[in-house]
C-alpha cells in the first residue's frame, strides 16, 4: 500500500521549517555544491535559499501554490512571482554553516505583499532581503490578493517594521 502525500510530510514535520512568534524559518545547511571556488556560499545560492522559504512559509501558511495555478475552485489560475528584490551580502557562509532563513512580511497591500528575508547564521545576519511579490493570472494581468490568502498571511506581518 502506497502512502499518500499527507503521510510522507507526516513523517517530516519540519521538512518545511517553522512557524514560531509570527515568523516562518527554514533551516538550511550550506552544502559543497553551495558553494564557489573561494569555499564561500555562492550570491545566487541565497536567492533559492529565500526561495525555498518563501514557498514553505507559503505552504505552512495554508495555501496551495499547486491550487492557486491550477485553478482550483472558482479563482482563475494564478502564480506568486517575484517583481522587485533588494539584497545585501553582509557576511560570507561556508560550507558546513547551518543557517536560517526567517521570513516576515512588511507590508500586506492590496495585490502585493513586500517580505523581508534574513539569512542568519546564529544571531549574525548574513543576508538581507527584501521582496516585493504579486500574484498575477495564467495572462500575466496583476490579480488582487483574496481575502483567504489574506487571512493565511496576515499572522507574518511584521508589526514593529
Amino acid at each position: 500500500m502506497s502512502e499518500t502525500g499527507e503521510e510522507r510530510e507526516a513523517r517530516w514535520p519540519d521538512l518545511a521549517g517553522r512557524i514560531e512568534d509570527g515568523r516562518h524559518i527554514l533551516p538550511v545547511r550550506v552544502y559543497h555544491e553551495d558553494t564557489d571556488f573561494t569555499g564561500l556560499v555562492y550570491h545566487a545560492n541565497f536567492l533559492k535559499f529565500c526561495e525555498r522559504a518563501r514557498s514553505d512559509m507559503v505552504r505552512l501558511a495554508g495555501i496551495s501554490q499547486t491550487d492557486l495555478f491550477s485553478g482550483e475552485g472558482e479563482q482563475e489560475a494564478a502564480a506568486f512571482v517575484v517583481r522587485h528584490m533588494d539584497i545585501d551580502f553582509l557576511k560570507p557562509a561556508r560550507m558546513n554553516d547551518l543557517l536560517e532563513v526567517i521570513t516576515t512580511v512588511e507590508d500586506l497591500g492590496g495585490a502585493a505583499m513586500t517580505l523581508l528575508q534574513e539569512v542568519r547564521r546564529g544571531e549574525t545576519v548574513v543576508a538581507r532581503l527584501h521582496v516585493k511579490i504579486v500574484l498575477v493570472s495564467a495572462s500575466g494581468k496583476v490579480m488582487r490578493l483574496d481575502a483567504l490568502v489574506r487571512a493565511a498571511l496576515e499572522r507574518f506581518v511584521n508589526e514593529e517594521v
